[in-house]
């Protein structure tokens, strides 16, 4: 499947390397960078956008070689160094970048800071680790690659209609419901420092002095050039050093429970059509088992397949929360828990179970309209279409389509 991927006014932490206030905490916002509060349209129903909540940025080392440069033997040399630590880029600590609200999260990340960080999946693993360098003095070295890491959290801005002071109903952004976690790096530098060496505090090459235990009796011995041991110091961080994948459930994608046992659903007495806003075409479930839903038009003979009722209904801050059960199939919508982490997945039915799967939520245009916007919980992808045909596929889009075409209708039958 093709993967594709802004800031909002919050408060940001910022630990490691000093960032300016106007870098870290910008407060002006366009149509792409809403922020908690803004106005939104119908339109944006079927989209979200993240916010970043807190960010962290520190200096580390990639790769390292403790190196003797003795008289003599100055000038260029090439140093193969070992692994220190492996930075993997990842947003909702799922161990890779999917989708276009991930490379969005990151973009905004960078845009925010100020610095030029990875957008997309890679790890500093992949990198080359010699580093060929000019020693003009004889001494102790510290030869390194390293990076500023860049972790911390986001949630995510989904429109919704929100009640006045007055009474009144407005749609607004709203803090809508995942969030997770994420991290990436900027360039990798490359460098040698001596014990000798003044360097400024929390840079790159200050972390590198400091695996150099600079102080021990052995860095004041006699030496032939050339490589030495790691030192206690450099084992211990290298010991550690946090892997270089995160394994686990992500905090925007809690854990599905499977379909071991059916839920005893309970359904409000109404069905609905889920329309294409003033066209015919609306949800269809599939008569196949490996088919999905897709956009068809209501006839006759369309078995109730074509009708949706609402169960097991939440309410949360005005955010809906529901199993979509068809009457035509018995069936549950579900994306199917194989493709469930990839974009434009595809929209079916499932025998109806306690699955995070099988959970949407719905966000409403203000009353009097029956837009609606349509996301996974387990995923967090917005319901959408590519384009307006008979026989088109529902898919999940981690954005949303921008295009307007993730705003459905919800029509009483």
């Amino acid at each position: 499947m093709a993967v594709t991927a802004t800031a909002a006014t919050v408060a940001v932490t910022v630990m490691g390397l000093a960032v300016s206030p106007a870098a870290a905490a910008p407060t002006a916002t366009t149509a792409q960078t809403p922020a908690p509060g803004d106005t939104c349209t119908a339109a944006d129903l079927g989209t979200r956008h993240p916010y970043i909540k807190t960010t962290e940025v520190s200096p580390a080392i990639t790769h390292f070689k403790g190196w003797y440069v003795t008289q003599g033997t100055t000038g260029y040399q090439s140093v193969t160094t070992s692994t220190q630590d492996t930075i993997s880029v990842s947003v909702g600590l799922n161990g890779s970048v999917q989708g276009s609200f991930a490379v969005q999260t990151l973009g905004t990340v960078g845009a925010m800071l100020g610095l030029s960080v990875q957008v997309n999946y890679t790890s500093t693993s992949s990198e080359s680790n010699t580093v060929t360098w000019n020693f003009g003095r004889p001494g102790y070295y510290g030869v390194y690659k390293g990076t500023k890491e860049v972790t911390g959290t986001y949630g995510s801005l989904n429109c919704n209609r929100t009640q006045q002071g007055d009474g009144s109903w407005a749609l607004k952004w709203i803090e809508g419901p995942g969030s997770g976690s994420f991290t990436t790096y900027t360039t990798l530098e490359e460098g040698a420092v001596r014990c000798e060496d003044t360097v400024p505090a929390n840079s790159i090459m200050a972390k590198a002095k400091g695996l150099l235990d600079c102080g021990s009796p052995a860095v004041r011995a006699e030496h032939p050039a050339g490589a030495v041991a790691p030192t206690a110091k450099q084992t211990q961080d290298r010991l550690g050093q946090h892997p270089a994948t995160t394994t686990g459930t992500s905090a925007e994608q809690p854990k599905a429970t499977g379909r071991s046992a059916l839920a005893a659903l309970n359904c409000q007495p109404g069905a609905y059509r889920i329309d294409v806003p003033g066209r015919p075409l609306n949800w269809s479930a599939p008569l196949l088992a490996n088919d999905g839903i897709r956009l068809r038009e209501s006839t006759f003979f369309s078995a109730h397949l074509d009708n949706w009722r609402l169960c097991n209904v939440t309410e949360n801050n005005g955010v809906l929360e529901a199993s979509l059960w068809n009457w035509g199939n018995g069936g549950c919508a579900t994306i199917p828990a194989n493709i469930a982490n990839l974009e434009q997945a595809y929209l079916t039915t499932a025998t109806c179970g306690e699955d995070d799967l099988q959970r949407f939520y719905i966000y409403r245009d203000v009353p009097g309209s029956s837009k609606i916007g349509v996301q996974n919980k387990y995923t967090g992808s917005m319901m959408g279409h590519d384009r307006y045909a008979d026989g088109e596929l529902i898919r999940q889009y981690s954005s949303g389509r921008q295009d307007g075409t993730g705003t459905y209708t919800l029509t009483g039958v």
